[in-house]
């Protein structure tokens, strides 16, 4: 008798914590209920369970989760979608058990099903139909070379895009409206619906301009470990880009190269004056392709001849884009950070290498000037340099960089700026997101707006679409890339809830500087359970793939990162010279992991091979 009663001591404990759990569900649902009221029709459930996720998760349930698992129950370790029908079913569970009668389930209006329904639903409103053999969407930054470019549109739905992202921060709207051209073709094409998602730059702390760099293009053979030529480069030389060539191109006149053939070659000196030449290996209607074993330099207007005196007719190398330059900061190195909108320079110093003046770069948001301190931390490129603030007037600050790579780090312009330890008081929307606004209520599917802090921001972005006449459907995507945007999250939702559709996207970078690096594991898996309590799709974004998508090679730890942001609705990747390959195989990963995953919920298919038979 003893044990039967510390069994039903047991039940009657675990009861009466549940009963208290959903009396403090039912009390913040009538604390909330003005906000509740407000929500858009289809979000009515959902802010319900929002507001009941946040009621369940105000104390530390995990003795209570313990004693349940102990019981062989439920851990509730998953009740996000859907809180209170998990607990009416783990109580009414117990009850069977305590009284030895058969279950009565309890009704809950937000069940199990229509809870996985209302999110699957809310994924498509936003982001389109999902690819076929994966539930997770793929979304893509656009690199300004789709502008010209078709072929790399087409290629880039074809091999597994489902929304394409355009960031104002970048290019003008001649070459926005040229993406969303390719992208709308290429994808009636091929019979895909890819959704366009434009991103406000918000009031981001960025670097201004460098110095224009000069106009020259370096092109180098591949080399073995020992300094040996296995691989010449491979050059387009035409007036256009090739469509389907991933070569480095080399602008020249159609009519000049009309007169070459395999074999020939073309000898010229480099802007380093070393003689270098060329062999034409492909003539096409179009352009030629030709080889170099030698590493070359060229610059706009230097010439090319076919024979080694060089008395031929030239062929004049077009306009080639202007190197991006770059300061180059160390530890111990100071940087000066400026209001006014000068070109950024390296650091000077005289022939025997003593210093005359320190770097300099400007900043986009000069009101930052007047809210930071001495001594705060600052970083810079998402956390790739770090630096102390030492010394603030009206018009600069001076930084002491403390952390940077041992052979120096690159700093370019327009990279991000975070001042993790500051208080910083800047609104969401700036006088160029007003403006881009415009364009993107007209041309895009959704809107992303950066760095969202607070709910007021959601009300300013909601306004100015309302002006906007915004047709039906346009989404809003939240970013949340700062500590005040994670620990108002809750409230934002429910705001950001009186339109339809919504999602959040994880900015990883800035989130990780902002609120630490030890505690961004957390941060993130907060994120993605407020967004499934309240149905609303999550993007997975930063640095995904992204030693693959740049360096052509992924490493180890970002393909376990690619595998586990299945949880996720969506995953963004980021700009590089091997997207496609990024694309095809985050695309191949997630039909992979389908059998193992349901959104946050893993799933136990048939093991394939353990060694036991």
């Amino acid at each position: 008798m003893a044990e039967i009663s510390k069994k039903q001591a047991k039940l009657q404990w675990l009861i009466s914590e549940i009963s208290a759990i959903i009396e403090r569900l039912e009390h913040f649902e009538v604390k909330y209920s003005a906000e509740l009221s407000e929500v858009h029709p289809n979000f009515i459930k959902s802010a319900r369970n929002l507001v009941h996720y946040r009621a369940l998760r105000k104390v530390d349930i995990r003795p209570m989760q313990k004693k349940l698992a102990n019981m062989g129950l439920s851990w509730l370790d998953k009740p996000e979608g859907h809180v209170m029908a998990s607990l009416l079913a783990s109580k009414a569970i117990l009850e069977g058990f305590l009284n030895n009668e058969p279950i009565k389930k309890h009704k809950a209006e937000l069940s199990f099903k229509k809870s996985s329904r209302l999110g699957k639903s809310n994924a498509k409103s936003l982001l389109g139909y999902r690819s076929k053999g994966r539930r997770t969407r793929i979304m893509v930054t656009l690199p300004t070379e789709v502008a010209h470019n078709y072929q790399l549109a087409h290629d880039m739905i074809a091999n597994g895009m489902n929304c394409a992202r355009i960031n104002c921060a970048h290019d003008s709207e001649k070459e926005w409206s040229l993406m969303i051209g390719h992208i709308r073709t290429a994808a009636k094409k091929l019979k895909r619906n890819c959704k366009i998602a434009m991103d406000l730059g918000g009031p981001k702390v960025r670097t201004g301009a460098l110095k224009a760099g000069p106009k020259v293009k370096k092109f180098r053979p591949a080399k073995d470990v020992h300094g040996n030529v296995i691989k010449d480069s491979e050059i387009w030389m035409g007036p256009e880009i090739h469509p389907n060539l991933e070569l480095s191109h080399l602008p020249a006149d159609l009519p000049s190269l009309e007169k070459l053939k395999v074999g020939d070659r073309l000898f010229f000196r480099d802007s380093r004056n070393k003689k270098r030449e060329f062999t034409i290996t492909k003539t096409t209607e179009n352009g030629c392709i030709a080889c170099c074993s030698k590493t070359t330099f060229l610059e706009t207007g230097m010439e090319l001849y076919t024979n080694s005196d060089h008395s031929s007719d030239p062929i004049i190398i077009g306009e080639l884009p202007r190197v991006e330059e770059f300061i180059m900061l160390h530890t111990g190195d100071f940087l000066r950070l400026r209001k006014d909108a000068v070109h950024g320079e390296p650091a000077q110093r005289d022939k025997d290498d003593n210093l005359i003046s320190h770097a300099h770069i400007s900043c986009s948001l000069g009101e930052i000037f007047d809210q930071v301190r001495v001594g705060e931390s600052i970083f810079f490129d998402d956390g790739k340099i770090e630096g102390i603030i030492r010394q603030v007037d009206q018009d600069h600050m001076m930084v002491e960089i403390i952390n940077a790579r041992q052979k120096g780090s690159k700093l370019r312009a327009d990279k991000g700026i975070n001042f993790p330890n500051s208080k910083l008081d800047v609104r969401g929307l700036t006088i160029k997101d007003k403006n881009d606004l415009v364009f993107v209520a007209q041309n895009a599917d959704t809107v992303n707006l950066s760095f969202v802090n607070r709910k007021q921001d959601v009300r300013d972005l909601i306004a100015e679409l309302e002006k906007l006449n915004t047709p039906k459907g346009f989404g809003i995507i939240l970013k949340i890339e700062t500590q005040s945007g994670f620990n108002n999250l809750a409230k934002i939702l429910l705001e950001v809830m009186k339109t339809y559709p919504v999602g959040v996207m994880i900015a990883r970078g800035d989130l990780a500087i902002e609120c630490g690096w030890d505690n961004i594991g957390r941060v993130q898996r907060e994120i993605l359970s407020l967004c499934r309590a309240a149905h609303i799709p999550d993007i997975w974004a930063t640095q995904v793939l992204e030693n693959l998508s740049k360096q052509g090679i992924p490493s180890r730890a970002e393909m376990t990162d690619a595998a586990m942001a299945q949880r996720a609705d969506c995953v963004m990747l980021g700009k590089g010279p091997h997207i496609l390959q990024a694309i095809k195989l985050l695309d191949t990963i997630f039909k992979d992991m389908e059998l193992y995953q349901e959104k946050n919920i893993r799933l136990w298919p048939a093991m394939e091979r353990a060694d036991i038979h």
